[in-house]
């Protein structure tokens, strides 16, 4: 069974840059064809696609968010980690990691970062 855990601050304060790790258990992040997915609700709103890293290594990105999001990844711990920079209140949200097959199938429990000073 694959299971997906995010960790990272919970706590960012505006203008820093948002670090969060997914660790991902029971499969391989380099396995063909799975995408590696980081996904955000902010609070009364709908989910928001940020960006992934496929099985390749690739990155892709939202347009929206492009210029300020970087997606890494660490095959030996099977880890990838977003880092959002230039953080603003605007930013907070729940921030979920997810795995895309054929769709999101896996998904972490989430974890609430809160951009304040």
């Amino acid at each position: 069974q694959v299971q997906l855990q995010e960790s990272g601050p919970g706590l960012v304060k505006p203008s820093q840059t948002l670090s969060l790790t997914c660790t991902v258990s029971g499969g391989s992040i380099t396995t063909n064809y799975y995408f590696w997915n980081w996904i955000r609700q902010p609070p009364g709103k709908g989910l928001e696609w940020m960006g992934a890293v496929a099985y390749s290594g690739s990155t892709y990105y939202s347009p929206s968010l492009k210029s300020r999001t970087s997606i890494s990844r660490d095959t030996s711990k099977s880890q990838f980690t977003l880092q959002l920079s230039s953080v603003t209140p605007e930013d907070t949200a729940v921030y979920y990691c997810a795995r895309r097959n054929y769709g999101l199938d896996y998904w972490g429990k989430g974890t609430l970062v809160t951009i304040s000073s």
